[in-house]
């Protein structure tokens, strides 16, 4: 069972926009933070959001205003809803869920990642 699963990844032109969804399964328990994060070719791993099971979000200032995360907490559901997207938001995403396993200790699973191309 993979513990987190990716969807929503795309090409689109300039200005449009794209909605990720990242579920988690029930292998991953008491979840806390999730998040996403980008890796563009030849770049470190970046930031995008976060937010807390209390719903507290954090943005890296280069999506600050055009990105907005969200999650159902119901669903364990995560999501990224992303507009006026730009060339440089081009990389691949990776969503995030910080919670337990069966042993009750708590790491950091990482979803397969998506690709996101925005073109010019």
């Amino acid at each position: 069972q993979v513990p987190l699963v990716e969807s929503g990844g795309g090409l689109v032109q300039a200005g449009g926009s794209l909605r990720l969804s990242c579920a988690a399964s029930g292998m991953i328990f008491g979840i806390t933070t999730m998040g996403w994060y980008r890796q563009a070719p030849g770049k470190q791993r970046e930031l995008v959001a976060d937010i807390t099971r209390g719903g507290s979000t954090n943005y890296a200032e280069s999506v600050e205003g055009r990105f907005t995360i969200s999650r159902d907490n119901t669903k364990n559901t995560l999501y990224l809803q992303m507009n006026s997207l730009k060339p440089e938001d081009t990389a691949v995403y990776y969503c995030h869920a910080d919670g337990a396993n069966y042993a009750l200790e708590y790491q950091r699973y990482w979803g397969q990642g998506t690709q996101v191309t925005v073109s010019s």
